[in-house]
């Protein structure tokens, strides 16, 4: 990415399973403000500080705020765990000044990992990862469990398209790395078949 790592890719791929939600948005933020594109899979498996019920509370109070007129002018409860993310991201840049708005827009997040960037590297943010910034035993909660409890209808349908991708990744991996094994036996066998020739080339020097 732009800020300390030092990568500076066209378009950076995170992987969001378990990275705690904050530390990721924040993260996120400073590199959009810098001018990188981001996209954002497997947003589902983020997690909250705090368990479920704590954190389902705080956000059925939020569903409570509401503009007592005309409700559609807003506050906007967005239930999915990718729509989550990009409003916390939100409220961590200027978005109505035209920087803002243009750092917004290089932002992209998905649940589950839609098919273009299914064969793309993905990263990990290691100062947002759970293991490593909460303590052992604390409780916490996944975002698209908390989607699930308040409203959000894809939560088995997301699952179920997760297990057909793994399953289908298995096979792929295990047929790289029966050919990675043939390929390395073809370079001994190689190897032995030309070991006369490759001494003479060594004694020649050429």
């Amino acid at each position: 990415m732009v800020s300390g790592s030092g990568i500076c890719a066209k378009e950076v791929v995170v992987d969001a399973r378990h990275h705690m939600l904050g530390r990721l948005s924040s993260i996120l933020a400073k590199e959009l403000l810098h001018g990188q594109r981001v996209v954002v899979v497997r947003c589902e498996e983020i997690c909250m500080s705090g368990g479920l019920v704590r954190q389902k509370m705080k956000y059925l109070r939020f569903l409570r705020k509401r503009m007592n007129t005309k409700p559609s002018h807003g506050p906007i409860h967005f239930r999915a765990p990718s729509r989550i993310l990009w409003r916390t991201i939100r409220g961590m840049i200027p978005h109505k000044t035209k920087r803002g708005a243009a750092a917004l827009s290089r932002l992209r997040a998905f649940e589950g990992v839609p098919p273009p960037y299914d064969r793309k590297k993905r990263m990990v943010i290691p100062d947002a990862l759970k293991v490593l910034r909460l303590q052992p035993g604390h409780k916490y909660c996944l975002l698209g469990r908390l989607s699930k409890e308040v409203g959000w209808h894809h939560h088995d349908t997301i699952t179920e398209l997760e297990g057909k991708r793994k399953a289908k990744a298995q096979v792929s991996y295990e047929r790289r790395k029966q050919l990675a094994k043939l390929r390395s036996k073809a370079v001994e066998l190689a190897e032995k078949q030309l070991a006369p020739e490759m001494e003479l080339l060594a004694s020649i020097k050429y």
